[in-house]
């Protein structure tokens, strides 16, 4: 790989400099004088390898394009984040099931979600629910639930969603997941201006108001229709008293482009 062949040049570049001043390794000195040349060889080794890695990771991330009747977006998910999410949802992408189905539920200053009725809001059948890795995500550097990021929808039993998506529109702090401190018990733990003192862990791990919604992928291209989507007038429709596009707003399909 690049970044290893980057790495491995500065490495016997050192070994190079060592070798060529082999006669002066017991001078401290000129030791360290020799390590202050090498490092930042190293260090710029270091940064080309980490650059080299995120520019793979962008080109590899698997691509999902949706045609909707507002317009076209593509959405970007991260297998290395959340890798049950993200083949949960490339599964139902591959299985047709998104290609007829309406964003159902549409929030101007929150959200716009669809992915499980289709036009006479009929639930489609989904899958067994796929496992919360909100807080894996986040401890693994991925995104909080901010505009355009995309995120699976869930009722509130943390471990219930299916096929269901929204995209935030706006930035929603109040959706991400909840870090938990280190310790059995936690020492100190404080929620929502409230401070717990020496809580088991099982039970702040446990506590569904703490587990958040999994981010897992973003819109890369076409937010413009998301907004499109976001400003439709909506009231009640279907089962829903209230948020219902006036006008369906109809996945045509949803197909991988990468």
């Amino acid at each position: 790989m690049p970044a290893f062949s980057a790495l491995s040049t500065a490495r016997f570049q050192t070994i190079a400099i060592m070798n060529m001043h082999c006669d002066s390794l017991f001078d401290t000195s000129k030791l360290r004088s020799l390590a202050r040349r090498a490092l930042p060889a190293l260090a710029a080794a270091f940064l080309l390898a980490s650059s080299l890695w995120q520019v793979a990771m962008a080109t590899t991330a698997p691509r999902v394009k949706f045609v909707t009747s507002e317009g076209e977006f593509v959405v970007e998910v991260y297998p290395d984040k959340a890798p049950k999410t993200v083949e949960n949802f490339l599964q139902y992408v591959k299985d047709k099931h998104y290609d007829g189905t309406v964003f159902h539920r549409v929030i101007s200053n929150f959200m716009v979600q669809g992915g499980g009725y289709d036009a006479r809001y009929n639930e489609k059948p989904t899958r067994p629910p796929v496992p919360h890795e909100g807080r894996e995500a986040l401890a693994k550097g991925g995104d909080k639930n901010v505009m355009g990021t995309l995120a699976m929808a869930r009722t509130n039993d943390p471990q219930s969603a299916t096929a269901q998506f929204f995209i935030n529109v706006r930035d929603n702090d109040f959706l991400n997941p909840t870090p938990i401190p280190p310790g059995d018990p936690v020492p100190r733990f404080e929620y929502q201006g409230q401070v717990y003192n020496n809580t088991p862990r099982a039970r702040l791990m446990n506590a569904p108001q703490l587990f958040g919604y999994t981010v897992f992928g973003k819109v890369v291209s076409g937010m413009e229709v998301v907004h499109k989507i976001k400003a439709v007038p909506t009231g009640a429709g279907g089962p829903f008293p209230s948020d219902v596009p006036k006008s369906s707003i109809l996945i045509n399909s949803a197909s991988l482009i990468k």
